[in-house]
């Protein structure tokens, strides 16, 4: 639950249907996500992808090489050479001749073959990816899986290319859990949890309910997933298994339990609860169960994030006055309460990044300004503003820490939008219905 939410929050007193997939079959979302770029990098990487031979029965559901120019296009960092300028389309090394990918222009090379093989219809995926200007292969291999599995094999492609020529690790294999909601009456609306790959593809309803769900998160092995339900009488804290989609109440507390993130090393989960009196921080041991009361104030204290090394929780907090939320650091050890920010009329939803030298935040300059995705370096206390967008929230990094995925709003509805770190970058996942909001990004699923 986000800062803004507590001040109008009352407990749900209606118990609505839940629909639970259990090993995550449902498909049926509001929209699936496109990707639409809306600012990239000055000198985009020229690469030509070409067309994969294909050597088995009937037509492939999923084309590799065009998943893999998606996502790199996506990425902002490449521009691939459209098919029609192609002078040649080779599938293996020899039939290459650099000259003609030089003359288009192409920095770098991708081709390859499927190919079925006959005894039990498994697929084999080859490619070869070459550097034009030095007429040198930099990458190969043949992977094997099922036609279900081409777009892994072009996501794994691709964080493979992107690695190779950026030198960060591609993200492209990662998921994202995301919330929609639709209005059906003036009485109800729909709320559905969902999984998808981190390009919007191959949605998957989680959960399904006609009150809010809030709040998802990973665990840093990526197997099961946290958030809140309001589908009883108040909220509660669920941890579910994705491989089998059984869940598990964590928190029954009156008042408000909120806002679960896994610890680092996946043994604790940080949480809100007004249990005691006013929102405070806990912490609960999920082999024993055993909960750890972190602050003790009167004022709001909200939003956990764990710092990289799980010692402390950076949180969202009042307790400088004025109504006016700031950014704190506590540690678990001694119970030091820090005040990390001090510019701007707001600060909330803070995230350390894996530096530990920099901080991503939502921030408001003054009380006419919009709520913006920043980031201030920690030493020297200086804020830059990553987005323009209106009403920004909800960050969440991705895990090779190059872009932020957050919720925003374009006109009257609820989009997501990611940003670049160094704000070179940006475009928008768009549903085509209802609202999107609370984006999550997966950790590294390998």
């Amino acid at each position: 639950m986000r800062y803004r939410e507590y001040k109008g929050c009352k407990a749900r007193t209606q118990i609505r249907t839940i629909l639970l997939s259990a090993c995550m079959l449902s498909t049926v979302v509001y929209g699936q996500l496109q990707i639409v770029i809306t600012q990239g990098v000055d000198n985009p990487v020229q690469i030509a992808i070409v067309p994969f031979a294909w050597d088995g029965f009937g037509v492939l559901e999923d084309n590799v090489p065009g998943v893999v120019t998606s996502n790199l296009r996506n990425s902002g960092e490449f521009a691939p050479i459209a098919e029609e300028n192609m002078l040649s389309t080779p599938n293996e090394e020899e039939e290459v001749f650099f000259r003609d990918w030089r003359f288009l222009g192409a920095d770098y090379l991708l081709i390859g073959k499927i190919s079925e093989t006959i005894s039990n219809g498994a697929l084999q995926v080859q490619y070869e990816f070459f550097d034009v200007l030095r007429e040198e292969r930099l990458l190969g291999e043949v992977l094997n899986g099922g036609r279900s599995q081409l777009r892994d094999v072009a996501h794994s492609i691709s964080d493979k290319i992107f690695e190779q020529v950026t030198g960060v690790r591609g993200a492209f294999a990662t998921k994202i859990l995301y919330v929609t909601s639709q209005r059906i009456s003036d009485e109800v609306t729909n709320y559905q949890l969902n999984l998808s790959d981190a390009d919007g593809g191959r949605p998957q309803v989680l959960l399904s309910s006609q009150e809010p769900i809030m709040s998802p998160s990973w665990s840093p092995d990526g197997s099961s997933i946290a958030y809140v339900s309001f589908e009883s009488t108040r909220p509660r804290i669920y941890i579910q298994e994705l491989s089998t989609g059984a869940r598990e109440q964590m928190t029954d507390f009156p008042g408000i339990n909120s806002s679960p993130v896994f610890s680092p090393d996946g043994t604790k989960l940080a949480l809100v609860l007004s249990k005691d009196g006013n929102p405070d921080l806990y912490v609960m041991d999920l082999r024993t169960r055993d909960l750890r009361r972190i602050t003790n104030h009167f004022a709001i204290d909200t939003e956990p994030s764990w710092t990289p090394d799980g010692e402390s929780l950076i949180f969202t907090s009042e307790r400088g006055g004025n109504s006016r939320p700031q950014l704190y650091q506590v540690s678990l050890d001694t119970g030091w309460v820090e005040r990390l920010t001090f510019e701007g009329t707001y600060n909330s939803k803070g995230a350390m990044l894996p530096d530990g030298s920099n901080l991503l935040l939502v921030h408001r300059f003054n009380t006419t300004d919009e709520y913006h995705l920043a980031i201030m370096n920690i030493d020297r206390g200086t804020i830059r503003t990553l987005t323009e967008t209106s009403l920004d929230e909800s960050p969440s990094i991705a895990p090779n820490a190059s872009m932020v995925i957050y919720a925003s709003k374009a006109g009257n509805r609820g989009i997501l939008n990611a940003v670049s770190i160094d704000g070179r970058v940006k475009f928008q996942l768009p549903s085509a219905q209802g609202d999107v909001r609370e984006p999550a990004w997966s950790p590294f699923l390998d």
